[in-house]
């Protein structure tokens, strides 16, 4: 285990003074964001390999030798009432040894996936005297729910997320009849002219390719994004890539030629929520914003 503590005879007096300044109960009662892209500490769910809520029973008695777990990070802060004591795990940080301050960066998340394929990744945090550190992770100020749920803008020059009106090859709104009989549309069509930069709605996973006409055409490509309580798949565009990470509002890839397929329709992305409900309403937030 590697650790650092900053405790020196000058640390002490600086911190009384804080101290005497600022009272323990007037400072920070809960844990700053820890990782980018979920901005309230929200804790990993149940998965194949199991649970992640303090006290969760564990599966697996022995875990293999992985890239994980040889990395641990021991947080000592200058002593106080209450004081901290945390180890995370599965990350590499930046430095070992000396001072950090809250909200600093600290490192990198380990390439969990490639230990335990398909796991919800996650940063392992556990208090050095093995308490429950679960009520320390919720913010301070906890985002604003809308903010949580308003999906960014998905197409440059759509700023509003306007969703494709009628042409002659059909309605773009959900649920809109599809010619010669074949149902109806399970998703919502997006204005996006051709070649434009497409962002990414929410923060979560990518996975693909997903394919649509399945015929090799101009446009037959696409990406699923799952995360945030969200799962979408956004079709007729060519991601930058098919798996990963990636943030809400971060360059997802760009707009195929529709044209060529279909000459004089509205160019869009098909955007279809994955468990085929209507996505409206998310991308709707999305406006003005």
């Amino acid at each position: 285990m590697v650790e650092f503590s900053p405790f020196s005879s000058f640390a002490h007096q600086v911190f009384a003074k804080q101290l005497d300044a600022h009272p323990p109960q007037q400072q920070h009662r809960h844990w700053a964001q820890i990782c980018s892209g979920n901005p309230t500490n929200k804790i990993r769910g149940c998965d194949r390999y199991g649970c992640g809520h303090f006290g969760a029973d564990r599966k697996f008695l022995a875990r293999p030798k992985n890239r994980c777990s040889k990395f641990f990070l021991t947080l000592l802060p200058l002593p106080s009432p209450p004081g901290f004591c945390v180890k995370l795990v599965c990350i590499h940080p930046i430095r070992y040894h000396g001072h950090i301050q809250r909200g600093q960066q600290l490192g990198r998340m380990l390439p969990m996936q490639k230990v335990f394929p398909g796991i919800i990744s996650h940063i392992h945090v556990e208090n050095c005297d093995h308490s429950d550190p679960t009520h320390l992770l919720t913010p301070d100020v906890l985002p604003l729910p809308q903010q949580n749920s308003r999906w960014a803008v998905v197409c440059s020059g759509n700023p509003t997320n306007e969703i494709r009106g009628c042409d002659r090859y059909g309605c773009g709104y959900y649920g809109a009849p599809r010619q010669n009989g074949k149902g109806k549309h399970t998703g919502v069509d997006v204005i996006c002219a051709d070649g434009a930069t497409v962002y990414a709605p929410f923060s979560g996973q990518l996975s693909g390719p997903i394919k649509f006409f399945h015929n090799g055409n101009a446009i037959d490509d696409g990406v699923q994004i799952a995360g945030e309580g969200f799962c979408v798949k956004l079709l007729c565009i060519h991601p930058i890539r098919y798996n990963g990470r990636i943030s809400k509002g971060q360059v997802l890839g760009r707009m195929l030629p529709m044209q060529r397929v279909f000459p004089g329709i509205t160019s869009h992305i098909h955007v279809e929520n994955c468990d085929r409900s209507d996505p409206t309403g998310n991308l709707e937030r999305g406006k003005g914003h």
